[in-house]
């Protein structure tokens, strides 16, 4: 736990969970995701000082749906309900919830507000919302007051007498309800009390206490890919624990190109000393003359445990295995119909290392999001080369190199790459892009030079524009700037003489090619 007082966020599985959890962060509050149905043990275990309860699917009345624990709702808590939380809150207490006639589905108004409601303090009739809703609350339950009405919609938000439960029909985190922040700060501030304590200045303070105090006189190891999340862990656990932690930084021989210069430059600009490991000729040997993907990434990941092994054994009393899980992933573990899971996605653990090496895990990002580590890489002065760096795979370049994989194949990759990456920065469009890249693919084509014929290699172009990863949708690059990529490849990349770009999205496609 990052800070004393937190905002628990109960999920009746809204797409939208994450979403308040954001929101209340960007308020200066720290927030924690648990399932519905384990609303009363997190309550036990760490009290909170507010409780959400999310949005949902179901329908209240519905056979097996998710039912709200009515002792959350004598917990002496500040609480509010949003949309299905709001309907959860009038069901529990007595009050009825039925069908709508006409569902209500994106933006409304509300036609009346309360002016006695302190939730909707400072919002006026008129204002916009976001409904997603075909069940309606038709009676409030005993001695609560409506706040706020629309056109469709009789109850669009109630409050008790003491304002300490209140409800919302409509969706306050997502940005087509433009006064939500308000409404979020007003539960927040007048009505929980809450002050914006929580800020990455005071992470980086707490969490470094926590580690130095879990560590004592151990030692940690820690894989550095030099992506965005193990570089960011890297440097706060250096900041806790100084010369205790061993950041082992492989070279698989698959990396951009530069980019192991580039990685051991940097860290050596923030103080950290990296364990660097040139294990290029090894990875390249194990993978001649394999083709198939699969086989190529359990090589790959085979290699890499035998070389952190190998590596970690020549540090004293190492105890710990650092790893750069992140929120996300932490939730995407808990299903919202059932119960906490140990499992965490298994690309965030290290092919099983904790449990060969007999090692505890140490997980100091695991509270974050995305966009918070990068503010924790900002506070820690990690420079934007690192922190809004494109994804990039843990088997890298084999899984864009389609086919054998050859020293050969894996210089011409890395120039075409690094041609395209200079343009899309050249064009401001970096930042845009969740993920650019380029693939050398397979197969050959006819071209011409000069007044030479040629016989050469392809490379497709992808860039997809996401939020998370797991949808995706090919982004529209301005054909000049494909013009110039396309030119300079085929110019100055010995090997390569037609260009491709990739516009298929994700589903059904996915975002790497292997």
């Amino acid at each position: 736990m990052s800070a004393t007082a937190y905002v628990l966020i109960l999920d009746f599985g809204s797409q939208y969970t994450q979403l308040i959890a954001r929101r209340v962060r960007e308020a200066g509050v720290y927030s924690e995701i648990h399932p519905y149905n384990k609303g009363m043990e997190a309550i036990s275990r760490n009290a909170p000082a507010a409780i959400v309860l999310s949005g949902g699917p179901a329908s209240i009345y519905g056979q097996a749906s998710p039912q709200l624990e009515k002792e959350i709702l004598s917990a002496g808590v500040p609480i509010l309900g949003i949309c299905y939380g709001l309907q959860a809150i009038a069901h529990t207490l007595g009050g009825r919830v039925e069908p709508a006639d006409d569902r209500e589905y994106g933006r409304a108004n509300l036609s009346y507000i309360n002016p006695n409601s302190w939730l909707l303090e400072g919002i006026r009739p008129g204002a916009q919302v976001w409904m997603s809703h075909g069940d309606k609350v038709m009676m409030l339950p005993e001695g609560f007051e409506v706040t706020s009405s629309t056109e469709d919609t009789a109850f669009a938000s109630f409050e008790s007498p003491d304002h300490r439960i209140c409800g919302v029909q409509f969706h306050p985190e997502v940005v087509h309800t433009p006064d939500g922040a308000t409404i979020l700060q007003n539960f927040l501030r007048k009505i929980a009390g809450l002050k914006p304590d929580w800020s990455m200045a005071s992470f980086i303070e707490t969490t470094c206490e926590h580690i130095r105090d879990r560590v004592g006189d151990a030692h940690v190891v820690a894989a550095l890919s030099g992506g965005v999340d193990s570089s960011v862990m890297v440097v706060l656990l250096h900041k806790a624990i100084g010369d205790k932690l061993h950041p082992i930084f492989v070279n698989n021989g698959l990396l951009r190109k530069n980019e192991a210069q580039e990685v051991l430059s940097t860290f050596e600009d923030l103080g950290v000393q990296l364990d660097y490991v040139d294990a290029a000729d090894r990875f390249l040997g194990q993978l001649r003359g394999v083709i198939d993907p699969e086989k190529k990434r359990k090589i790959i990941g085979q290699e890499f445990i035998r070389i952190f092994e190998e590596e970690s054994a020549r540090f004293p009393d190492v105890k710990f295995l650092a790893q750069g899980t992140l929120y996300p992933d932490v939730i995407e573990s808990v299903s919202f119909k059932g119960g906490p899971s140990a499992t965490i996605k298994t690309h965030h653990n290290v092919g099983g290392l904790p449990e060969r090496m007999n090692l505890e895990l140490i997980e100091p990002l695991r509270e974050l999001f995305k966009d918070e580590v990068r503010s924790l890489g900002a506070e820690l002065g990690i420079p934007d080369s690192i922190l809004w760096r494109h994804p990039f795979p843990g088997p890298g370049l084999a899984v864009r190199i389609l086919g054998e994989i050859t020293p050969e194949r894996v210089a011409v990759l890395q120039e075409a790459d690094a041609i395209a990456i200079e343009e899309i920065r050249k064009a401001g469009l970096y930042r845009n892009i969740w993920q650019a890249f380029v693939v050398l693919l397979p197969v050959r084509s006819v071209g011409v030079m000069g007044d030479e014929r040629t016989y050469e290699h392809v490379a497709a172009l992808r860039a997809v524009e996401a939020t998370d990863g797991m949808t995706a949708d090919w982004y529209p690059i301005p054909h000049e700037t494909l013009g110039v990529i396309s030119n300079r490849i085929i110019n100055e990349v010995r090997g390569i003489n037609r260009v491709v770009y990739d516009i298929s999205s994700k589903p059904p496609s996915t975002i790497e090619w292997e």
